[in-house]
């Protein structure tokens, strides 16, 4: 009798899904025009008057220009409209369209403007509009009207059911072999006197990461490093810190005390401009945003003024700007207000002024006298009696000025 071993498995059926999801986000901004007459006189072809900024979706900020007489000469006999990006995180796709309402708010269906494609924003500063929106001589008539930006944000999800399991792999350390190599000083050619104390280094890998640490030892600005080279004008854990980077790509670690942080954050961003070092510049600019506060914004102005760093400036200006009656009585007491703003950069806070002044708020022009009745500043317009244009886009932390960019 023959026997059989039945080796058949039950089957099992494992059953996932994901799902796609599309997030869109809407929103409308009115940009009120009174005196459309007097703004095609006053400005010539290739000027616009901007908008406030304000939020779109996906983290997205936006602003409009209007050009009274068009953007170009081709344009020349129309009103020119463009959405400009202001900030995002990301790469952007939107729908962009215009509409026009009366003086009464109610809607004028003949100049609506509608995108039937949708727009990819991959710069800050990038824009879409119509260049020919409306003949000037009809809007003329109208005087006072709104146009209406209507961006529709859209962002594109995945996500389902929790995915496969996988085996377990061992956890890689990070390579530390550059932080051993600064701390053990094997190797070490070159040695730094800072504040009395002394750094170990390596020329090769100091040359590697700063043009200016290049000429000093290898170029012919080479330096005599026998008996150690002297640098002046910064603290012995700044340098550190200086080097740390050189090495690990690592900024010191955050602490508990943000006041020590920021201040730590303004030395270091010296010592990399001093160095050439962009990366270590941008990358203090962006910690130092975070730290942007009553106590820090005057001497990291006056810091992103001397040291060329715009998204700085431009974020210290948008925290004062933005900021309550209460916060700016708060920055005016201190002493970086008095004695560093006030008196060694008085340029800076001209500036401040016209950007007070620009927004037309009854706010800012009380803040404006008491500014003039402190400081004896008066506001004064450039030649003519026009104020400078505004500047295009609010950047993102770190960012240099964009150009602004057509789609």
């Amino acid at each position: 009798m023959t026997t059989g071993l039945d080796v058949r498995a039950p089957t099992s059926v494992v059953v996932s899904d994901s799902t796609l999801r599309a997030s869109i986000t809407s929103v409308h901004h009115v940009l009120k025009i009174q005196g459309y007459s007097s703004m095609m006189k006053s400005f010539p072809i290739g000027k616009a008057l901007r908008s406030e900024s304000f939020r779109g979706g996906g983290r997205t900020s936006w602003h409009i220009d209007f050009y009274p007489n068009g953007e170009s000469r081709e344009s020349g006999g129309f009103v020119s409209i463009h959405a400009v990006l202001d900030a995002a995180y990301l790469a952007v796709k939107a729908d962009i369209g215009f509409d026009m309402l009366a003086s009464t708010g109610e809607l004028l269906p003949r100049y609506a403007k509608a995108n039937s494609d949708v727009c990819n924003f991959r710069f800050v500063g990038a824009y879409w509009g119509y260049d020919k929106f409306t003949a000037r001589e009809e809007l003329k008539l109208l005087d006072c009207f709104s146009v209406r930006c209507n961006i529709t944000v859209m962002e594109f999800i995945a996500g389902g059911a929790a995915p496969c399991p996988r085996p377990l792999l061992p956890v890689m350390p990070p390579p530390d072999w550059r932080r051993e190599l600064l701390q053990s000083e094997q190797g070490a050619d070159v040695r730094f006197i800072v504040g009395g104390e002394t750094f170990a280094a390596h020329r090769c890998v100091l040359a590697a990461r700063s043009p200016v640490f290049k000429a000093e030892l290898f170029g012919a600005m080479k330096e005599s490093s026998a008996a150690g080279i002297h640098i002046h004008g910064m603290r012995p854990e700044v340098f550190r810190n200086l080097l740390q980077f050189v090495y690990t790509e690592e900024l010191p670690s955050v602490t508990q005390e943000e006041e020590d942080e920021a201040a730590m954050a303004q030395h270091l961003l010296v010592a990399a401009d001093r160095y050439g070092m962009e990366r270590l510049k941008l990358l203090c600019e962006n910690r130092l945003c975070e730290h942007i506060n009553v106590n820090t914004v005057v001497t990291t102005l006056v810091l992103a003024e001397q040291h060329g760093c715009p998204g700085l400036k431009e974020s210290c200006f948008q925290f004062l700007l933005n900021s309550s009656s209460t916060t700016l009585e708060a920055v005016m007491a201190t002493d970086d207000f008095d004695n560093v703003l006030s008196k060694s950069c008085p340029n800076l806070l001209k500036e401040l002024m016209l950007r007070f002044a620009s927004s037309d708020s009854l706010h800012g022009l009380q803040i404006i006298d008491r500014l003039e009745e402190e400081d004896d500043l008066a506001l004064n317009t450039t030649q003519g009696g026009e104020l400078p244009e505004p500047t295009h886009g609010v950047l993102p932390w770190g960012a240099g000025a964009p150009k602004r960019m057509r789609l």
